[in-house]
């Protein structure tokens, strides 16, 4: 069976999370064969991956959007549109109503009408379709940094319609954003299954992006963000099938109009007997270390992380805290947090850079997640596979991991408030100075991972997705 997995700004280029998902998915079905499909921001990243690919990946298809600034601007012109097209477009920009697929593939890829994205956006019939969607939603901006905006919004997916797409068995997306209309367009093109995987809900995380940045500013922000949940319903439109790891996703993936019936959950997993070897957890207090296994970037608010051991640290002298993860996706914000540290004046605060976490697991008595939005952190399950346990704030189904749901094994950690570094100082000092508490809380977490998260269930539930959908496509 052919398989091509869609990736959006993640593997292979960015370790943990989501990328090493896939590279497990992959590692695990060694009977299959594996197309990686990846959209990236720059062509400068081109083939500096950060995983060996696993044998059966048979083909990677790497695809880059700042290639649309090569892009040769025509005059404008006189490219004609149907009524459906242009109803079609008028949707996808007011983000109301359900996009033909077909027809905006029909209008980017088939014979004399596989004009160039530009061509189309300089026409006088795309410039009326912008003009209808201006009066109908939003004549309160400007209409010139509209236009724009249009523009920069649209053109990354008209871009990704014209490229190559590689013909497989089943296409499967690991995000509902532009991935997720690749995996549509592939689907529809071949006639074959396309299933979603999604970790985060991803419309809500760009909205949460969008509402922080400085690039759009007041109500443009708006813009975007109804554009990203129209990008999502149209991937919940053409999945056949739509997967995340716990039941609040679930909810909010009906509740942004993805049909019910095409809802499943299936947990993440990792490999329990990996972490068989890590010592037990040390009984003594002659150094406490407290430790995150996270890449350094906003969405992990280390700041707050950082915040809150310096509180830690003024009750609890012999406490250090590692930062175990890669310091280089983003610069700038590593930056910001090397400062903040130096402006502190904290001592005993690390920041290792990539390492092998299970060479260091032996070291730590407790893990800390400080996280604004997660799906099912592999890293939360590989500490509590170690016996570890966490405070964590309360995100993804991190308070359904350390808390339970259908078992009675006890709470694996504290769960507190995001950007909240009180609270979180407060829970690891709890941890700190309650040895059996720590102990107790590590093996609640240890019985709970072998129960419901293992690597095999999870290997075993996509597998018989993956024949399942193959069976149905031919």
């Amino acid at each position: 069976m052919k398989i091509c997995m869609l990736v959006e700004g993640s593997y292979p280029y960015i370790t943990g999370g989501l990328s090493a998902w896939v590279q497990m998915l992959i590692l695990g079905m060694p009977e299959h064969q594996f197309i990686i499909y990846s959209i990236g921001a720059e062509e400068k990243t081109r083939g500096i991956f950060k995983y060996q690919l696993p044998f059966n990946v048979i083909e990677i298809r790497e695809v880059f959007l700042d290639s649309i600034l090569d892009l040769k601007s025509p005059s404008t012109g006189t490219y004609r549109l149907s009524g459906v097209e242009k109803e079609n477009l008028e949707k996808l920009i007011c983000g109301e109503g359900d996009i033909d697929l077909g027809e905006l593939l029909m209008l980017f890829r088939s014979g004399k009408k596989n004009r160039g994205p530009l061509e189309i956006f300089m026409s006088f019939d795309f410039f009326d379709v912008i003009t209808s969607a201006y009066k109908k939603k939003f004549s309160h901006l400007p209409f010139t940094d509209f236009f724009w905006t249009i523009r920069s919004m649209l053109l990354p997916l008209f871009f990704l319609i014209q490229q190559g797409l590689p013909e497989a068995d089943i296409y499967h997306s690991v995000a509902a954003g532009y991935s997720g209309a690749v995996g549509g367009m592939a689907a529809t093109i071949y006639n074959k299954p396309f299933i979603l995987t999604e970790h985060g809900i991803y419309s809500r995380e760009r909205e949460e992006e969008i509402i922080k940045c400085d690039w759009t500013q007041g109500d443009f922000k708006s813009v975007w963000i109804d554009y990203f949940y129209s990008l999502a319903r149209l991937t919940y439109q053409k999945s056949t099938r739509v997967f995340t790891m716990f039941e609040k996703n679930s909810e909010i993936q009906v509740s942004l109009g993805c049909d019910p019936t095409k809802v499943q959950i299936i947990p993440n997993g990792i490999n329990e007997k990996k972490f068989e070897d890590v010592k037990a957890p040390r009984d003594d207090n002659k150094m406490i270390t407290i430790a995150a296994v996270v890449r350094v970037v906003p969405v992990k608010d280390i700041i707050t992380m950082i915040r809150s051991f310096f509180l830690v640290k003024l009750k609890i002298p012999n406490a250090r805290f590692l930062i175990l993860g890669p310091t280089d996706e983003n610069p700038e914000y590593y930056a910001e947090c090397r400062k903040l540290v130096e402006t502190l004046e904290i001592q005993d605060l690390e920041f290792t850079g990539s390492v092998d976490i299970k060479k260091y697991m032996d070291e730590i008595d407790i893990l800390v997640l400080s996280s604004i939005s997660e799906g099912q952190p592999l890293a939360v399950l590989e500490g509590m596979a170690s016996r570890r346990p966490f405070v964590s704030t309360d995100v993804g189904s991190c308070r359904e991991l350390l808390y339970g749901s259908n078992d009675d094994f006890g709470q694996a950690g504290i769960i507190v408030a995001m950007m909240d570094f009180e609270d979180m100082a407060k829970a690891i000092v709890t941890l700190v100075e309650d040895k059996k508490l720590r102990l107790e809380m590590g093996e609640a977490g240890y019985q709970r991972i072998n129960e419901s998260y293992t690597l095999n269930g999870f290997l075993d539930a996509y597998r018989k997705v993956y024949q399942e959908e193959y069976l149905d496509g031919k």
